[in-house]
């Protein structure tokens, strides 16, 4: 059983991988590297276009919102992958093809265990053996079944259970997400530039354009 102390003695070995060979390779690289140094490299490269003014300008600051909002929404992507684990591993559980337990003989006559397949998904969903479903939680419904039948439906029932649950648990997820794109998408946040659509708010239907006879006899007295 991989203990705490081993996992976080595992990630420090993979930093600690990760670090030398990225710094092996950029010493490697020193060293091999063509060298060509000239004032051409030096020029800002943008779509093959020769840049106009100065480079040290400041972005707008709406570029900094519209790419912290593409990222916190786009970060957002990587919860559904453990719910899919999840949902994945429920729905496998709950699968009638899959052989939930074995009957193994001992002293005491013949005993019903969970087959390695389902007992490691148990496992990988972090479910502890004492709270494994048993046929004895079927209560009156498991009378008129063999204990691996009466163990094959609680696992199945617990199965399912498990997999409505995460349906429900990702619905929600997805609603709350969808609620706060829609709140920053009405305030405007996604708007590149803010100016134009104060602007086009200002200009309705309801507003009454200004005469032409005023503007042209404007134009000809001066």
């Amino acid at each position: 059983m991989t203990t705490p102390t081993a996992i976080a003695g595992y990630l420090a070995l993979f930093v600690a991988f990760g670090f030398i060979f990225l710094f092996v390779n950029l010493v490697v690289g020193k060293f091999l590297r063509p060298k060509a140094p000239n004032a051409e490299k030096l020029e800002i490269y943008e779509c093959g276009e020769p840049t106009i003014g100065s480079s040290f300008v400041q972005f707008d600051i709406r570029f900094y919102v519209v790419a912290l909002l593409f990222i916190i929404f786009d970060v957002e992507v990587a919860f559904f992958f453990p719910w899919a684990s999840v949902f994945g591993k429920a729905t496998n559980l709950k699968a009638e093809s899959l052989q939930v337990v074995n009957e193994v003989s001992s002293a005491g006559g013949a005993e019903t265990v969970l087959t390695p397949a389902v007992a490691g998904l148990f496992r990988e969903l972090g479910v502890p053996a004492s709270a494994v479903p048993q046929g004895s939680e079927l209560g009156a419904a498991a009378s008129d079944m063999t204990p691996a039948e009466a163990t094959t439906a609680a696992v199945h029932a617990s199965a399912d259970t498990l997999a409505r649950l995460a349906l429900i648990d990702i619905f929600v997820f997805f609603a709350v997400l969808m609620v706060g794109f829609a709140y920053v998408w009405r305030r405007g946040d996604l708007d590149w530039v803010r100016a134009v659509t104060a602007e086009r708010a200002e200009t309705s239907p309801t507003r009454t354009p200004p005469s032409m006879t005023i503007e042209r006899e404007a134009a000809l007295s001066v």
